[in-house]
């Protein structure tokens, strides 16, 4: 005989099941990498601030990464644009051992981040592309 009644195994599934949908529905698929990967972006972390763009970006690899630790299946990356000059910061990495962002492989702070080129086909391309808005040039 079961310690669980149905009912209470019902409501405490119930309560779970929208935690883990709204949790899936925060990603949005903003594009894909030179190599076929799909770039996404958490909504909720996207922050303008004159010039800057601050977000969190996700990417999930067709195909693992090999690693010392492990192979990489997917990352997490929190980042800041420089629009006027299409530079980037990366400001924090996490690696995954599989495609739903639960088993941290590998997590990185930078000590001093710094701006540096924003490389073509990158998932940081892909994320300036979307996030940064394209200014027309000036009337005369």
């Amino acid at each position: 005989m079961s310690r669980f009644s149905p009912r209470l195994v019902l409501g405490v599934t119930m309560l779970l099941l929208p935690a883990t949908g709204a949790r899936a529905q925060a990603l949005r698929e903003i594009g894909r990498t030179a190599a076929g990967n799909p770039v996404l972006v958490e909504p909720r972390t996207v922050r303008r601030e004159q010039t800057l763009v601050h977000a969190t970006v996700r990417v999930r690899f067709a195909k693992a990464v090999r690693a010392p630790g492990g192979d990489w299946w997917s990352s997490r990356t929190r980042l800041t644009l420089d629009c006027t000059s299409r530079r980037v910061k990366v400001l924090e990495n996490w690696y995954y051992g599989d495609t739903t962002w639960r088993r941290i492989a590998s997590h990185h702070v930078s000590g001093l981040p710094a701006f540096g080129t924003v490389m073509g086909g990158s998932m940081t391309s892909v994320a300036y592309d979307v996030l940064c808005p394209v200014t027309p040039a000036p009337q005369k």
